[in-house]
């Protein structure tokens, strides 16, 4: 039974004046369903930071109905939904400006390029919801893991030449009416790659892979400036910010560039 004799003391007036931009709870650990591009459902845990504006009068925010939202049904959505769960936050908290971050590691069905073995292989993907004074907007965002074989290192050396494992990053808005899909974002990555990973590859799957990085070299700038020859041209896109972190094999340090565009 609900004591309505106990003080609702963050209903009280604060009297200094000042608005909090972002209040609520960061790095809380739930259980989701994502539904991928192909209205599939996926299991995942997500790592949620869900905050809301306060105004100026206002002592505290809720922090329990954070977690009540979270634990009201079974967590489960896609690109497209994502935002009405960013609004039941902003309606629960009686605030019109909201914000989710959820991280969830995506995993996506491959086949290797030579024996068609099947395995699953891990991308980190982020959502960010944002609703402001009753406008919505969301970012996807997911890293990429890739091979870059260096130009340069093919060039002047005899026997093959240096690669390493890269990181590349795209976070992208869609155009008004339109919708961005983590799967679309990495293919791109993977294509443009000196060539993409696999979880499980066999002796002819190495051949394959290896060859092809070997006839696809690429520099750090070239991965970014082709990735953004596309999105450029990707009218469902309309802001994007797009990194590119090479993990060196010869060096003690990291190649790295970043393109961002809103159109």
């Amino acid at each position: 039974m609900k004591n309505t004799l106990l003080p609702d003391t963050q209903n009280t007036k604060d009297l200094r004046n000042i608005v909090i931009n972002q209040v609520g709870i960061k790095d809380i650990k739930h259980p989701i369903n994502f539904i991928n591009r192909d209205n599939e459902s996926f299991p995942s845990i997500g790592n949620f930071t869900m905050t809301v504006r306060l105004p100026e009068n206002v002592k505290g925010t809720h922090m329990s109905r954070f977690i009540e939202i979270l634990n009201a049904n079974e967590c489960t959505f896609s690109i497209e939904s994502f935002m009405d769960l960013v609004q039941s936050v902003a309606e629960k908290l009686d605030s019109n400006t909201a914000r989710i971050v959820v991280d969830f590691p995506f995993f996506r069905n491959k086949s290797a390029p030579s024996s068609g073995v099947k395995s699953l292989l891990d991308y980190q993907a982020t959502l960010i919801g944002d609703i402001k004074d009753g406008e919505a907007n969301l970012s996807v965002k997911v890293v990429v893991p890739v091979t870059s074989l260096c130009p340069c290192s093919k060039s002047i050396s005899k026997y093959g030449a240096h690669n390493q494992r890269s990181h590349i990053t795209i976070e992208a808005k869609a155009s008004k009416g339109s919708v961005v899909h983590l799967e679309n974002l990495i293919d791109l990555a993977e294509q443009k790659a000196s060539s993409e990973l696999y979880a499980i590859l066999k002796r002819d799957d190495e051949k394959v892979v290896t060859e092809r990085a070997y006839e696809n070299p690429a520099f750090v700038e070239d991965i970014v400036r082709d990735i953004a020859v596309e999105l450029n041209e990707d009218k469902k896109v309309n802001y994007y910010s797009l990194e590119s972190e090479n993990f060196e094999s010869i060096h003690n340090h990291s190649a790295y560039a970043l393109i961002t565009n809103q159109k």
